[in-house]
C-alpha cells in the first residue's frame, strides 16, 4: 500500500498522483490535507513517514510547495528513504539506486503533468540493489548507530 499526503501547497498535485494511483489499481490511502486552509507540514511528513518507517505502509508520497521541508520531517523516522525529486532523471534514480520508499514532490515547482509522469517513473522503476544496497546497508548502519548511542 501506498500513503500519500499534502500540505495546502500539494493539494493539486497530490489531487494528480491519486488519480494516477487510481488509474494503476494501485491500492493507497489518502492522509490529507482535504482543503486549501493553511497547515504544517511537517504534521503530514509525520503521517506518511510514521507508517513507512513501521511497515504499515510500503511506499508513501508526500508533496509541499518546494518539497523541501516535507522531505527533511520525513527523513527523520528510522528506516525512511524520502527523495524531493523534480525531473525523470532523478526520479529514476531515487529508487533505482537509493530505494527511495518515499518520493517526494514541490507542489509550487511542478506542474500535475510533470508529478504524474514522475510518479509513473518511480513506480516503475526497480531498486538495483548490489553496489546501491550496501551503500544503504551503511546508511542503516548509521541510523542504528544513533539511535544506540542517545
Amino acid at each position: 500500500m501506498i500513503v500519500v499526503a499534502s500540505d495546502h501547497g500539494g493539494l493539486s498535485l497530490k489531487s494528480a498522483i491519486c488519480a494516477v494511483l487510481k488509474e494503476r489499481e494501485i491500492v493507497y490511502r489518502d492522509l490529507g490535507t482535504d482543503n486549501g486552509d493553511s497547515v504544517d507540514y511537517p504534521d503530514f511528513a509525520a503521517k506518511v513517514a510514521a507508517q513507512v518507517s513501521s511497515g504499515e505502509a510500503e511506499q508513501g508520497v508526500l508533496i509541499c510547495g518546494t518539497g523541501i521541508g516535507i522531505s527533511i520531517a520525513a527523513n527523520k523516522y528510522p528506516g525512511v528513504r524520502a527523495a524531493l525529486v523534480h525531473d525523470p532523471f532523478t526520479a529514476k534514480m531515487s529508487k533505482e539506486h537509493n530505494n527511495a520508499n518515499i518520493l517526494v514532490m514541490g507542489g509550487r515547482v511542478l506542474s500535475e503533468v510533470e508529478a504524474r509522469n514522475l510518479v509513473t517513473i518511480w513506480l516503475d522503476t526497480a531498486f538495483e540493489g548490489g553496489r546501491h544496497q550496501k551503500r544503504l546497508d551503511k546508511i542503516t548502519a548509521i541510523e542504528e548507530n544513533l539511535r544506540s548511542s542517545r
